[in-house]
């Protein structure tokens, strides 16, 4: 844990002592046993290392998400909560418009409200790309481009795809006509909106 931990930490360019680090896993495997309700121990993480370290406020949504995955039972985290921030569940009439943090009074209640939020937005976009999912599978032997096997594989494994991949397969050339190709067929979205460095996902 302290490993992993470390690496996130890198990625956000944040810097934690060894002996606060240790502490604070100690704190999340007591969470992950916990007989709370898994929102409560998530909002008591990031509570805590927002308290710790106020600059680390992303990394305490990072770790809320990851509680709240563990207590549930799941394989992987969702970013789920961290995709809540700034939404209309951290911002009441209670708080006066501002923004709720982690440790603010009425944090707990607004991370139940969150939750909420994201998993009606988590089931919508999850029945969104199935969709998608299903019209590019459904398209796929149409496509007569040697190596169109695995762009179809990536596009359904990755976030988004360049649209000038090259693989063993495919060249840079043949793949922007792939792309072109599978956007006629409305089987994929172009997600950068720029003519040159142009990605492609579901």
């Amino acid at each position: 844990m302290p490993d992993r931990l470390e690496k996130i930490l890198d990625q956000l360019g944040l810097h934690w002592d060894g002996d606060a680090l240790a502490d604070l896993c100690t704190q999340i495997e007591k969470l992950v046993v916990s007989h709370r309700s898994a929102p409560f121990d998530a909002a008591a993480i990031a509570a805590e290392v927002v308290a710790m370290r106020p600059d680390s406020e992303l990394f305490a949504w990072w770790l809320a998400d990851l509680v709240l995955a563990q207590r549930l039972g799941w394989q992987r985290p969702l970013p789920l909560l961290m995709a809540q921030v700034f939404g209309p569940s951290f911002r009441t009439e209670a708080s006066g418009g501002r923004r709720i943090r982690p440790g603010d009074k009425n944090f707990e209640r607004a991370v139940c409200v969150a939750l909420v939020a994201a998993a009606a937005d988590a089931c919508r976009l999850a029945a969104e790309l199935s969709r998608r999912a299903e019209k590019l599978l459904a398209v796929a032997p149409k496509l007569r481009a040697k190596g169109a096997g695995d762009v179809i594989f990536l596009l359904l494994s990755e976030d988004a795809v360049s649209g000038s991949l090259a693989t063993k397969n495919l060249s840079r050339f043949a793949s922007r006509r792939l792309f072109e190709r599978l956007q006629q067929l409305e089987a994929v979205r172009e997600l950068s909106g720029r003519p040159t460095f142009r990605l492609f996902g579901l």
